[in-house]
């Protein structure tokens, strides 16, 4: 994923741009610190205490210049208004969220406000259309079958979240002013992997296959996540 947001950054913004990025649910910062190491400012809002105080301990870790470009907040993406001014970010992620919102379209119009024109909005979410693949490829059939007419599921966290459909996604990226500009498959091929596997010798060949596939159809159509990018008019 990471591989596929540099992808529409560098097609969409000039090389050496510093650009000003929003991390929502920004968990323990990962793509928020990888990021501000590329030389970008980064703000990332995270409501959970545990997530905010990984991202900080990171955060620490850091040489003093690239701590210094960015800023983490305690708060709920859906109040994105309360803290910023319309037009603020030329980024804004949010990936791993809207799975665990149960009305996401109010959200996603708050993001999309916070982009300046021809800003970037990048969203991953569990793919709807695909979630009897996993159920099927372990054979539970039961679950498989019960999953084509629902875009609710069980994670493997045990928590009871919900999926979005390509089609209804667009719809709503049409209807907030930031239409898809491009969309990806991720967890392709590696989505029934155990979450203790080990990495293997050939990771390297690994992401290139994860890559290829996310980017070519039918392949990244049934994705275990879908990463689609949205563009600001």
């Amino acid at each position: 994923m990471a591989r596929q947001l540099d992808e529409q950054i560098a097609g969409r913004f000039p090389v050496g741009q510093r650009l000003r990025v929003l991390d929502v649910g920004m968990g323990q910062g990962t793509q928020a610190l990888r990021l501000a190491r590329a030389g970008h400012r980064v703000t990332g809002i995270e409501k959970d205490a545990t997530m905010l105080a990984a991202a900080r301990s990171a955060l620490t870790e850091e040489p003093e210049g690239i701590r210094e470009r960015v800023r983490l907040i305690e708060g709920d993406g859906r109040d994105t208004g309360v803290h910023f001014l319309p037009g603020s970010f030329d980024v804004v992620l949010c990936h791993g969220v809207l799975m665990y919102v149960d009305d996401p379209d109010p959200l996603l119009a708050g993001l999309a406000r916070m982009l300046a024109p021809g800003g970037l909005l990048s969203l991953l979410v569990r793919n709807g259309d695909a979630l009897a693949l996993r159920p099927g490829l372990s054979g539970d059939w039961t679950a498989a079958l019960a999953a084509f007419d629902t875009t609710a599921y069980r994670n493997r966290l045990g928590l009871d979240v919900r999926a979005d459909r390509l089609g209804a996604l667009t719809a709503t990226l049409a209807g907030i002013g930031a239409p898809l500009h491009a969309w990806y498959g991720v967890r392709v091929l590696t989505d029934t992997a155990s979450d203790g596997a080990e990495v293997p010798a050939d990771v390297e060949t690994l992401l290139a296959v994860e890559e290829r596939a996310g980017r070519t159809d039918p392949y990244r159509g049934v994705a275990a996540l879908l990463h689609l990018c949205g563009v600001r008019g």
